[in-house]
């Protein structure tokens, strides 16, 4: 559906003596394979680390890995790009907009949303409300509705981001002494990505951010595999996220349930709310259809699933065709650098030949604001995808901000888009 966001990746799991016995690994290995519907990916094989290039960048005490295969996701393409699908199939998407109020009456909703940039308000209606506010879920209950029940359990989980560790495309999945299991994986081609953490978040979501201790256990972790030790010093860049996990009373953090759970409230006769709680990145498109076949509930089927069949925007061409989406790219704009093209293709698929539609030459794409980044770009991120500052072109939207840095570069960025932002406003 998405073979310019999404593609394979193989996994190196080092056998550690310590932690769990090779024969059960191997095991759940073989169950994976074999149970969990894998069809197109390469199956499990066992690597020895002395000869395998697997186990250069790894201490010299870990002879045996399994490689097992999975998918990598760009996250905040996959939001994007479905918001953009939502948008072409009749959905209202407002970015930077909240829900302040919400009334039951005479069978309807009445939904007072704010316009967080401009502080206008506007009221509107409906039949069926959908709460799927992730984290914020039981705030949206109990700042709109007063209701103060705890439904989900918060989840937070941090990564670092270093240089980049080693130069195979494979990454690593390591099990910790404490049960957990770390990856290290290869990461907008210059980084390596080291994550996860689990551990219970009692916060405001939107400020989440990695602690001291989650720092060092993760430094700590990598460090117990790689020869060459993980330092808070390599740190280029963190992120923490926070998990709405159904809160189905489990001891510990990594221990709750990742299913989703879905909860109609609401009479026969009385406006209905449908709230969403947990779910993940490999669900959620079942996810949706599940929620929408509640909905047609109450308003009448709209037509047959289709999610799992229909690409998302810019990714119709075949799931190995990326290498020859390229190709094309490149030929038809030759002045592009191969690793502008690349890129390109990696973020927009097919729509790659949107953002760059008439340029005959680099002078064409306007001002390069560094890490191929062009205005070109820029306008079609802000007329196309809703972005309106520098962080949301820059983080959001390309992950540049890891090769974009410098002070000076990101307020360039933040002056064109102001600029531009106001010759519309004018307009």
């Amino acid at each position: 559906m998405a073979p310019h966001i999404i593609w394979p990746m193989r996994f190196v799991l080092p056998h550690n003596p310590g932690t769990r016995p090779r024969w059960l690994v191997r095991t759940g290995l073989f169950l994976y394979d074999n149970i969990g519907g894998r069809k197109k990916l390469p199956p499990t094989r066992v690597l020895d680390l002395r000869k395998d290039p697997a186990g250069k960048p790894l201490k010299p005490g870990y002879s045996t890995a399994f490689e097992y295969s999975d998918c990598w996701v760009n996250d905040a393409r996959l939001v994007v790009l479905n918001a953009m699908d939502a948008q072409q199939r009749g959905a209202s998407i407002r970015t930077q907009t909240k829900v302040v109020a919400m009334e039951r009456s005479d069978g309807q909703w009445s939904v007072t949303m704010e316009d967080q940039m401009t502080g206008t308000r506007e009221t509107v209606t409906a039949s069926i409300v959908v709460n799927a506010a992730g984290p914020w879920v039981d705030a949206v209950l109990a700042g709109s509705m007063g209701q103060n029940k705890k439904n989900v359990r918060l989840v937070q989980g941090s990564h670092i981001v270093i240089k980049k560790k080693f130069d195979d495309e494979r990454a690593y999945f390591f099990q910790n002494a404490d049960g957990r299991i770390m990856f290290a994986i290869p990461y907008e081609q210059d980084f390596t990505l080291i994550g996860t953490t689990d551990r219970d978040y009692d916060g405001d979501p939107s400020d989440v951010k990695i602690s001291p201790e989650e720092t060092e256990y993760l430094c700590k972790g990598a460090s117990e595999y790689f020869a060459e030790p993980v330092t808070e010093d390599d740190i280029i860049w963190t992120y923490s996220g926070v998990r709405p996990l159904y809160d189905d009373g489990a001891s510990k953090a990594q221990e709750a349930t990742r299913d989703y759970v879905l909860k109609e409230v609401g009479d026969a006769d009385d406006a209905k709310l449908v709230n969403i709680f947990g779910g993940k990145i490999t669900t959620y498109r079942k996810l949706g259809e599940s929620v929408l076949g509640l909905v047609e509930k109450h308003i009448g089927a709209k037509g047959s699933p289709w999610t799992g069949e229909k690409s998302l925007p810019g990714g119709g061409f075949a799931a190995t065709g990326y290498d020859r989406e390229v190709t094309k790219l490149a030929a038809a704009h030759p002045y592009l650098e191969a690793k502008h093209a690349k890129r390109l293709v990696r973020l927009y698929g097919t729509h790659a030949h949107d953002v760059l539609e008439g340029a005959k030459s680099a002078t064409d794409l306007g001002n390069d604001f560094g890490a191929t980044l062009t205005a070109r770009e820029i306008d079609y991120l802000m007329q196309n995808e809703w972005a309106v500052t520098a962080q949301d072109v820059l983080w959001r939207r390309t992950k540049l901000g890891l090769h974009l840095q410098d002070d000076a570069a990101v307020a360039a960025v933040e002056t064109y888009m102001q600029k531009r932002l106001a010759e519309r406003k004018a307009a």
